[in-house]
């Protein structure tokens, strides 16, 4: 009984960290038996006589971990590197299980995933309809063959562009704020082509 009324208290949380402190305070949070998540993306780095791909940290001073807050935050703050819980105040930001999974989804793309924002951009409200992104929902910048879509994180106040086809696109907003999802036959063999380019094999 107790074990189980533990897990329904556990809840995402993000920690802010020193600057190349995230990989410590990842393996730190791991050897405390605490659920740590740090999402890394390969990217390629240019040495002068050289090139190597490396795994950087997608948030830059971002760890997340999965705690009950009440008895463990203690513990996480008493970790080298850890300088503060993510959120309003003093009132950490409980992170959504869909955006864990989001950003799971996000570094097993690393071709497709752009620079990181702080804030939300202005433009058409969207969702992805198929691909390893599918039902994501973001803004879009830029129109055109490739789109740049913004996957913004309230929790976080932090946003991820990446590269996405227009076709895997729809609009989810009308002016009253009604979610719309048109679709015929001709838009269903284009998302289907537009997957099989954008879905890498």
């Amino acid at each position: 009984m107790m074990a189980m009324e533990y897990i329904e208290n556990l809840s995402w949380y993000a920690v802010y960290v020193r600057s190349r402190y995230e990989k410590k305070v990842h393996l730190q949070l791991l050897e405390k038996g605490m659920t740590s998540f740090l999402p890394l993306i390969e990217t390629v780095r240019q040495w002068s006589d050289r090139k190597k791909r490396v795994e950087a940290p997608l948030f830059s001073g971002y760890v997340f971990v999965k705690i009950d807050h009440h008895k463990e935050s203690v513990s996480v703050l008493d970790t080298e590197g850890v300088v503060r819980f993510i959120g309003i105040g003093r009132h950490p930001s409980v992170i959504a299980e869909r955006d864990i999974d989001w950003l799971k989804r996000l570094v097993r793309e690393p071709d497709a995933v752009g620079r990181t924002v702080a804030a939300i951009p202005t433009g058409k409200k969207v969702r992805v309809l198929a691909g390893p992104f599918k039902d994501f929902e973001g803004v879009v910048m830029k129109e055109g063959r490739e789109e740049r879509m913004v996957v913004f994180f309230d929790s976080i106040m932090q946003g991820v562009e990446i590269t996405i086809l227009p076709d895997l696109l729809i609009p989810i907003e009308t002016g009253n704020g009604a979610v719309t999802q048109q679709s015929n036959g001709k838009k269903d063999d284009a998302v289907l082509s537009a997957v099989k380019h954008f879905v890498r094999p």
